[in-house]
């Protein structure tokens, strides 16, 4: 089992879109009891609340369903639990670098690194933004949420042959 963890500030709008795309592409695959997916933020502003009405319009305008989705704070047995724990911007990620234990800093990364179309490594926040930054964060998300999917294929197929 590979656990996944999308990272950015709120929960609310671009961890959960990236959670729910990402699920939706395992269930499809049929790796659901291979990948665990969830999300969660650096800051406690909404926590308990649903995502962003804007995302999940946005994401549901593309068959991604995230109404149950509730934000939370990343907390410290996340860290340990979590294989990849990766975040929608560098402000985050570097939260994340100075509450994770060193030992366990090779889990952090940029979910952008797994994008074939774009060359921005972070995922702009759409919270304060134009509706249609919803789409292009939507956009942005789905490829690299396919690159992350054939990445994690491979540790898989390669754990398989190791067994």
């Amino acid at each position: 089992m590979i656990k996944v963890l999308f990272i950015c500030m709120g929960n609310i709008c671009r961890s959960p879109t990236a959670e729910g795309v990402l699920r939706q592409l395992v269930r499809e695959k049929g790796l659901e009891g291979k990948i665990e997916v969830d999300s969660a933020g650096t800051h406690g502003y909404h926590v308990g609340e649903a995502p962003d009405q804007r995302t999940q319009r946005a994401a549901a305008s593309r068959q991604y369903d995230l109404s149950e989705m509730r934000a939370r704070k990343v907390a410290a047995q996340d860290l340990d639990y979590f294989d990849l724990i990766l975040a929608m911007d560098r402000n985050n990620l570097d939260v994340l670098k100075r509450i994770c234990p060193a030992d366990k800093h090779h889990r952090l990364g940029l979910f952008m690194k797994y994008s074939h179309n774009f060359d921005d490594d972070e995922v702009p926040d759409p919270y304060y933004g134009l509706g249609h930054g919803f789409d292009l964060v939507l956009d942005m998300i789905e490829d690299a949420a396919r690159g992350l999917l054939g990445h994690l294929e491979q540790q898989l197929a390669q754990s398989h042959r190791h067994e």
